[in-house]
């Protein structure tokens, strides 16, 4: 079953041409699924080279998705949805005055929610003992621009060990520093409290030319997870199939003349217009329900055929 639904994301078609991106670069992707292609068609069963094929990939959905150097994307955004998480235990002493609060502030790149929670232990054995939060700070730059921002939400509340409170952030920012003030009772003593970020999940935008090609890559990954060789296979065609139109190359994997250049059949008499079309189109119907050769020729012959009628 698994490696039917892996299967199943790679019939995503391949999509609108890559025309916007780098061609020495669209190359070089290309050359990596054929090589994945052959690791995978040598390998047997368990020793596929997993770390570094998911480093190539994971290299090569970063190119496609257009990564900046500030970590944001051309054809991707960041969704509200986990994708992992940074956190630390913190200690907060009582003041002389039982008045005075700590400050705590923990950082994150592309983070949209805070948890702020007092475990029930203390060094694993010791009770936990509550803590005031007075309120929460949220400083963080937009993905959009470099301007920053911030927010406060004051709380004023005693925490008991056990409690949890959660904080959305504003906004998916580049960079995020959350700032929490605190104080534990002087008469209890010190009390922890741990404090998580949850990283939000990078997803490819609707429009993006290269959707369909990243989704093929990804699925490439838990094809690996899985050590399914004949998935990884497929997928990897699936990917230098979306990759032939933008670097010139043919199905049968053979350099194709430059564009502009192409061979395409020869045009269409004006008069007969209409009526060669039809029957064109028919030709490509028998083939699209043939064989998988059958297929790709039908497939060039209905590109063929859209060029010729947009001339």
């Amino acid at each position: 079953m698994k490696r039917l639904l892996i299967i199943m994301v790679a019939g995503v078609a391949a999509g609108m041409p890559l025309a916007r991106a780098d061609v020495t670069k669209i190359t070089q992707v290309y050359d990596d699924a054929k090589a994945i292609d052959r690791f995978a068609e040598a390998s047997k069963r368990g020793d596929l080279p997993k770390d570094i094929i998911e480093r190539i990939v994971e290299q090569d959905i970063d190119f496609l998705r257009g990564k900046r150097t500030d970590g944001t994307f051309q054809y991707a955004s960041y969704e509200r949805v986990e994708s992992g998480r940074i956190g630390d235990n913190y200690s907060v002493q009582p003041s002389a005055d039982n008045e005075h609060l700590t400050k705590i502030d923990l950082r994150g790149d592309f983070v949209y929610r805070l948890i702020v929670e007092l475990p029930s232990r203390r060094m694993m054995v010791t009770k936990n003992r509550k803590l005031w939060l007075d309120r929460v700070e949220v400083e963080y730059i937009p993905q959009d621009n470099s301007t920053a921002k911030s927010q406060t939400v004051k709380v004023g509340q005693w925490l008991a060990p056990g409690d949890v409170k959660t904080f959305e952030l504003p906004e998916v920012g580049r960079q995020t520093t959350a700032r929490i003030w605190m104080r534990a009772d002087k008469k209890e003593g010190y009390g922890n409290v741990s404090l998580t970020l949850l990283k939000a999940r990078v997803a490819d935008n609707p429009d993006s030319p290269y959707a369909a090609v990243v989704a093929n890559e990804r699925a490439l990954v838990k094809a690996l997870d899985y050590g399914d060789a004949g998935s990884v296979r497929n997928l990897a065609g699936h990917i230098r199939e979306g990759l032939q139109a933008e670097i010139g190359v043919s199905a049968a994997g053979i350099a194709a003349p430059p564009r502009g250049l192409e061979p395409i059949a020869p045009a269409l008499p004006p008069a007969a217009d209409s009526a060669a079309i039809v029957r064109e189109l028919q030709t490509i119907e028998d083939l699209m329900t043939g064989t998988e050769t059958e297929r790709r020729e039908g497939v060039d012959r209905l590109h063929q055929l859209l060029r010729r009628i947009r001339q």
